[in-house]
């Protein structure tokens, strides 16, 4: 059974009650006998992992990088002197 979060519209009490999904929202404050109402919060989203940019999910752009320090040449129009 999930828990629910409620506010007082009243004193402003928070309280929580565990409710089946087809029960009724509680509708009284427990501490004032004033109106309640049920809080709903954002669920956070964590990004983990390739595939969320649209560079990450081309197979053929990727290359290896060189070993020995050497550096890639660049994608641009134009190329890159070394010094």
């Amino acid at each position: 059974m999930p828990i629910y979060e409620y506010e007082c519209s009243s004193c402003h009490f928070h309280f929580e009650r565990k409710q089946g999904f087809d029960d009724e929202p509680v509708a009284i404050c427990p501490k004032c006998q004033g109106e309640a109402r049920r809080v709903f919060h954002s669920t956070p989203i964590i990004f983990k992992g390739s595939g969320f940019y649209t560079t990450d999910n081309r197979k053929g752009g990727m290359t290896e990088p060189v070993k020995g320090g050497e550096e890639l040449p660049s994608k641009g129009k134009g190329k890159r002197k070394r010094e």
